[in-house]
């Protein structure tokens, strides 16, 4: 008789526990706060970062990078909860409950006011409160001489590298940021607001998108009473800053969210765990942001040790695990029988066979573009591929797909095009059946993490181009639907 590996002994037992193909899968309800968008009274939030997840200084008069807009509407009036002076709160500014360590630390400012503004926005509609949409803007230049990013999530000396860019002085800078209140037409119909800025710090000139700089944008609209927010992005990068990322968001209420290590306000007052939940949303890809852009249209974020414990915000034992599904057609798969180091180490079918990135007659190489492992990991299985250490605050760990037929049962993308230019479309995604399923690195003999998901969002990350390149899209409907299966 054949005796498993104890390897595979595990994995055999969580497969069982995972069963989901196998299993009559019924809702329960929603994870958000607001399902669907479907609320009038909206609740939506502005965070800004640099490279490395952090803030390091504030723009000149704009403030800590963290804003929201949140407000009810009776009786065809707008009630603002947030106003114009609490969103320039910044360094050296009292709010309440601020620590003194914060008053002048950037990156400690930023998570108390990010805790402020949700007070102010948090409703009480049922026993998990919750607070609001999360909009998140990252720029990714890194000057690698400045020590402001931790390798891995430990401190690390200024050093020389020409593999990020950072064009000029004060590369990893906060953008300008202008606030466009959301007020109600004149004749009581629809609701309408947004947020736009720059990151060149010049004043910011008009012509949007046109004008040589980068730019970025989220307009909010709605019809009152009626059908969804529609949430309209655009981000376009220019010379400076070739890297920028924008996504709409729902984050943990409170506690780590997906790529953070301090306590955070959003719109999940139920936290998903794989294999039980799903996502529903509608995508239109307007433009996509050219051929180097990851675009994602689903993209699931959270934080356990490699020994499978839950974080707990010390960095240099943290993990950050991600799962990104990316539509761009122009995103080729990194991983191939050829290069084996961009593959995870096994995949699992839907109905529960492992295949091992070595059989080459089987392992769907074209449904992954690219796998790294956590740097901090210690029983790696070559050839592996680290993730880059510096773009979190502590270590990290990635599971990106591309649209292929074996993900067809979980009602993702199976071909290049799906849910791109032309192609808008409502997605249910059972994302908690495909997450349980992925292959994320946990130090042998532990037991298993609880892949309990913090973050759940949608967006475009446009990487290093030669040249000026611009994404737009819109997302509506969105929401996280609890579930359980029966088998």
């Amino acid at each position: 008789m054949e005796i498993l590996p104890l390897k595979d002994i595990f994995w055999t037992s969580m497969l069982l526990v995972c069963c989901v193909s196998c299993a009559k899968i019924s809702e329960i309800g929603s994870a958000v706060g607001d399902p669907g968008m479907r609320r009038d009274g909206l609740r939506v939030g502005f965070e800004a970062w640099n490279f490395c997840n952090q803030v390091g200084k504030e723009a000149p008069s704009m403030g800590s990078p963290r804003a929201a807009d949140c407000f009810d509407l009776s009786k065809k009036t707008l009630y603002h909860r947030v106003s114009d002076a609490d969103n320039k709160l910044g360094t050296g500014k009292q709010l309440p409950g601020l620590s003194k360590k914060a008053l002048h630390n950037a990156d400690l400012y930023a998570a108390e006011k990010e805790k402020y503004l949700g007070s102010l926005c948090e409703v009480k509609d049922t026993s998990k409160p919750w607070q609001f949409w999360m909009i998140m803007l990252k720029n990714g230049n890194y000057d690698t001489n400045s020590g402001l990013c931790p390798k891995n999530g430990k401190k690390v000396a200024p050093f020389n590298s020409r593999k990020f860019p950072c064009p000029g002085n004060d590369c990893m800078n906060q953008p300008l940021l202008y606030h466009e209140r959301t007020n109600l037409s004149g004749d009581g119909s629809t609701m309408r607001g947004g947020f736009h800025g720059s990151y060149e710090l010049d004043p910011l000139r008009s012509g949007g998108v046109n004008n040589g700089i980068s730019y970025y944008e989220v307009v909010w609209e709605k019809n009152v009473g009626s059908g969804s927010w529609v949430f309209s992005h655009k981000l376009k990068t220019s010379k400076l800053y070739p890297w920028l990322m924008l996504y709409l968001r729902a984050d943990a209420t409170k506690g780590f969210s997906g790529g953070y290590h301090y306590d955070t306000r959003g719109m999940l007052k139920t936290l998903p765990e794989s294999p039980n939940f799903k996502v529903r949303l509608t995508l239109d890809v307007k433009q996509g942001g050219g051929p180097k852009s990851q675009f994602y249209l689903i993209d699931i974020g959270s934080c356990w040790k490699n020994d499978g414990n839950p974080c707990n915000g010390d960095t240099h034992t943290d993990i950050t695990r991600y799962s990104e599904m990316i539509i761009n057609p122009a995103t080729q798969a990194w991983c191939s029988p050829e290069t084996l180091v961009n593959c995870p180490p096994f995949h699992i079918t839907p109905n529960n066979k492992k295949i091992y990135r070595n059989d080459t007659n089987n392992f769907p190489y074209g449904a992954y573009h690219y796998y790294c492992a956590p740097g901090n990991a210690k029983h790696l299985e070559a050839p592996y591929s680290i993730c880059d250490p510096y773009s979190n605050p502590q270590a990290q760990e990635l599971v990106q797909l591309l649209p292929h037929p074996i993900w067809a049962e979980y009602g993702y993308p199976t071909k290049p095009g799906d849910g791109w230019i032309g192609d808008s479309r409502t997605w249910e995604l059972d994302v908690g059946g495909l997450s349980s399923r992925l292959y994320f690195y946990q130090d042998p003999g532990t037991t298993s993490a609880k892949r309990i998901w913090t973050s759940i969002d949608v967006g475009a990350e446009i990487f290093v181009s030669n040249k000026d390149e611009v994404a737009e899209w819109t997302i509506s409907d969105f929401d996280v639907i609890i579930t359980s299966s029966s088998i």
